[in-house]
């Protein structure tokens, strides 16, 4: 278990303190009740002065420059160079995180480093010669069978905020 938490890159921690404060600011400040009540209802929002698009842009300029910290990762510390189609379908992997995370960033890491884990799991049955018995194709395939198990069969009822994805126009 040592290796695990204490033989990781700079970027894994500060990966691991962004979720922190992502969490503590979305559920603790003012900041974040604002960006959740945006979320679920935004003409509620607009009606007790908040302005919605403003909010909206720079919540997507948050999670950009994070998502940024993760192609970070990719590039500089899992795979030392930039590929074309190095991530191999994980932005879908991250998705299915946060929707088996249920839209909760402690509970969509978790589901990351269990996705993760299996994608891991992969690399060492393939290592340790647990091919033999079965295709490689089937070994590759592991991550992504998880993740379908997962999001399909465990999640129950995910329900995204209100509001996703729906332009706000104020009247």
């Amino acid at each position: 278990i040592g290796p695990i938490f204490f033989r990781q890159t700079m970027v894994v921690y500060l990966l691991y303190i962004a979720v922190a404060l992502v969490t503590f600011a979305l559920y603790r400040t003012r900041w974040g009740l604002r960006v959740r009540a945006v979320g679920e209802h935004p003409k509620a929002a607009d009606t007790v002065g908040i302005k919605v698009n403003r909010t909206r842009y720079r919540t997507i300029l948050i999670g950009g420059a994070i998502a940024g910290m993760g192609g970070a990762f990719f590039t500089l510390v899992s795979v030392p160079q930039f590929n074309r189609e190095m991530t191999g379908g994980a932005g879908y992997i991250a998705l299915a995180a946060v929707i088996f995370g249920k839209w909760d960033p402690i509970r969509a890491t978790l589901a990351a480093l269990l996705f993760g884990f299996a994608s891991n799991l992969q690399g060492v049955l393939g290592v340790l010669g647990a091919r033999e018995p079965l295709p490689s194709q089937f070994m590759l395939m592991l991550p992504y069978v998880v993740t379908i198990v997962a999001v399909a069969g465990l999640v129950g009822r995910s329900r995204p905020p209100a509001a996703d994805g729906i332009p706000y126009q104020k009247e």
